[in-house]
C-alpha cells in the first residue's frame, strides 16, 4: 500500500471542514482516515510496533460439541494471532492495537442481555442460556472493513433468530436495535466523545432473521475473546465490519428504523444499511478493493466482492431497493 505524504495529496482528495455536521462528525472523519492509514502500517509491521507490540492471547476455554456448518467459505482462516490483535473496538481505543491490552481485564460475568419493545413475551437472558439456544457452529465468514482491509474469522456461535424468537416479535415488528455495554469504568475509549455512548445498531427484522446472521460466542473453538467483543457479539458477513456490534446487552424491536452509532456520527459516510457494495465509494478512498490481514506487504490487493461474496444468499432482501442511495 503506498501511503502518500501530506503534501503529495490533492486537495480535491482532501475532505473539507464544511462537510461535517458537528465536532464530533469532525473528530470520527479523522480517525477513520488514521484507521485507514493504520491499516497500512499493520501490513508492513506484522501485527506489532515499538508502541503497542502484538499481544499473544492465552488459550481460552475451549468449547463443545460445534458442528461444522455449510456456510462456511473455503478460504484459509486468518491467524488467531492477527485476529485478536488487530481491531476497531472504540469502546476501548481508536488505536488498533491497544484493546488486546485494554481488553484483557473485561467482566464479562455475570453478563444478560434484555429483549423488549414489540414483543409478546419480553425477556432477559443469561450468556450461559444464549450458549444453549441451537448447537454451536464453526462459521468461518469473510469479513469487510470499511478502511479497506479484510479478514476471514472462525467464529463459533448459532443464528440470531434462535434468541429473536424467544422474544416471539409482533408482526408489527419491522426492525432489531442492539445496544453494546456502557461500562466506562471498564471501557476507557467510553470516557471519550469520540462517538455517542453506548455504541447502537439496526437491522430489518428479514436481515436478523438470515440464516447467515449469527450471534458469536466463540473464535477458534475457544471462548470469544474480550478483544473481539466477548461474550456477545453480532456477524453479519455481507455488512462492513461496523454492523456487527460486540458485548450486547440488549435487542429491542420497533417499527421504525432505528439509530445507528456510524450514522448518527457521520451520516454522509455511513449510512443504515452498510452492505458491502464496491460501486459505492466512501467519501475519503475507493470500495473496490481491499488488503487481507496477513496476506503480506507485497501481496496484490484483492477485488471486493458486492454483498461480499453472500451475494447468492442476501441479494433477494433488496430486491427493487437502490443500494447507492440506500447505502
Amino acid at each position: 500500500m503506498l501511503i502518500k505524504k501530506p503534501n503529495e495529496i490533492p486537495s480535491s482528495e482532501i475532505t473539507p471542514k464544511s462537510s461535517y455536521l458537528s465536532r464530533r462528525s469532525f473528530i470520527t472523519g479523522a480517525v477513520a482516515a488514521g484507521a485507514a492509514l493504520a491499516g497500512g502500517a499493520y501490513l508492513r509491521n506484522r501485527g506489532s510496533s515499538a508502541e503497542h507490540p502484538a499481544t499473544v492471547e492465552a488459550a481460552g476455554e475451549k468449547l463443545s460439541g460445534i458442528v461444522k456448518s455449510r456456510f462456511s467459505t473455503t478460504e484459509k482462516p486468518t491467524s488467531f494471532q492477527d485476529i485478536t490483535n488487530y481491531n476497531n473496538y472504540y469502546e476501548f481505543s481508536t488505536d488498533k492495537y491497544a484493546p488486546a491490552g485494554l481488553s484483557k481485564n473485561f467482566r464479562t460475568r455475570p453478563w444478560t442481555v434484555a429483549m423488549d419493545g414489540m414483543v409478546k413475551k419480553p425477556k432477559t437472558i443469561d450468556i450461559d442460556s444464549v450458549m444453549k439456544l441451537a448447537p454451536l457452529e464453526e462459521r468461518i465468514y469473510r469479513h469487510r472493513c470499511v478502511e479497506g482491509w479484510s479478514m476471514v474469522i472462525p467464529w463459533v456461535g448459532c443464528p440470531l433468530s434462535a434468541l429473536v424468537s424467544k422474544a416471539e416479535p409482533l408482526p408489527s415488528a419491522k426492525f432489531v436495535a442492539f445496544q453494546t455495554i456502557l461500562a466506562p469504568d471498564q471501557m476507557p475509549g467510553q470516557k471519550n466523545d469520540v462517538l455517542p455512548w453506548p455504541y447502537v445498531e439496526g437491522l430489518r427484522m428479514d436481515e436478523a432473521m438470515h440464516p447467515l446472521t449469527i450471534l458469536v460466542v466463540g473464535l477458534y473453538g475457544q471462548v470469544l475473546p474480550n478483544v473481539d467483543g466477548a461474550p456477545l457479539r453480532l456477524a453479519v458477513p455481507w455488512k462492513y465490519g461496523f454492523k456487527s456490534i460486540k458485548a450486547i446487552v440488549r435487542l429491542s424491536f420497533t417499527d421504525k428504523m432505528p439509530p445507528t452509532t456510524w450514522n448518527m456520527a457521520a451520516p454522509d459516510e455511513y449510512g443504515f444499511y452498510s452492505n458491502v457494495n464496491p460501486t459505492v465509494d466512501h467519501p475519503r478512498w475507493s470500495q473496490a478493493t481491499e488488503r487481507r490481514i496477513g496476506d503480506g506487504l507485497f501481496a496484490p490487493k484483492r477485488k471486493t466482492l458486492m454483498f461480499n461474496g453472500y451475494g447468492d444468499q442476501v441479494a433477494s432482501l433488496y430486491t427493487g431497493m437502490d443500494l447507492r442511495k440506500n447505502f
